[in-house]
């Protein structure tokens, strides 16, 4: 069974930048979501026992997210897996929406960018490299937690539920929600809400 989590808000999700191969930090309210998904999780593990470990993309943003989910969880991150890493967004990384539209003017009245750069990463080569991951993840029989970002966790969805390239853009990518693939069905769980203080994204 899979567990799909996306990294805690970075400082480039909260600029709304691009980040794909690049890098930023957790800030103080993406480390608190990932706590909060880390004490869901135990909760789950808790419920429906077995054997649970925890895989993640190997940039910085997801080692965090996975480290404190490990911390909360009472187990280690296994294995920093290259194949869940962020879709390479090719020249758009580390720009805005705004940014890229200047550069692609064509692209002003689209709404998704999702896999439309062209000297990004392909929707063959992601399908590819996210299908081989959810294969050997199925056959291991274990509660597997994925800690990864929004490009590969549409991907992930989209490859389970049989969707098309248009719908995968349309699905929404929260920082705080695991996603259970079980019996060919996704559910969705929340996580407790944040502190008031913290305010929106």
């Amino acid at each position: 069974m899979i567990y799909l989590i996306r990294h805690g808000q970075t400082e480039m999700n909260r600029e709304g930048r691009f980040q794909g191969r690049l890098d930023s930090p957790l800030t103080a309210l993406g480390e608190d979501q990932a706590r909060r998904v880390g004490a869901r999780l135990r909760a789950l593990a808790a419920e429906v026992g077995g054997d649970w470990a925890i895989e993640a993309s190997p940039l910085g943003r997801t080692r965090r997210t996975a480290e404190l989910i490990a911390e909360r969880m009472g187990l280690a991150v296994r294995r920093h897996d290259p194949r869940l890493a962020e879709v390479d967004f090719g020249p758009w990384e580390g720009l805005t929406r705004a940014e890229i539209v200047a550069l692609r003017p064509d692209l002003a009245s689209t709404e998704k960018f999702f896999l439309r750069c062209p000297d990004g990463e392909t929707y063959e080569a992601l399908s590819e490299r996210v299908s081989a991951w959810m294969a050997e993840a199925d056959a291991s029989g274990e509660h597997l937690i994925a800690v990864t970002h929004a490009g590969v966790g549409r991907m992930m969805r989209g490859l389970y539920l049989g969707l098309t390239l248009d719908e995968l853009r349309e699905l929404d990518t929260p920082q705080d929600v695991v996603f259970r693939f079980a019996a060919g069905r996704i559910e969705r769980v929340d996580c407790a809400p944040l502190p008031s203080a913290h305010g929106g994204r």
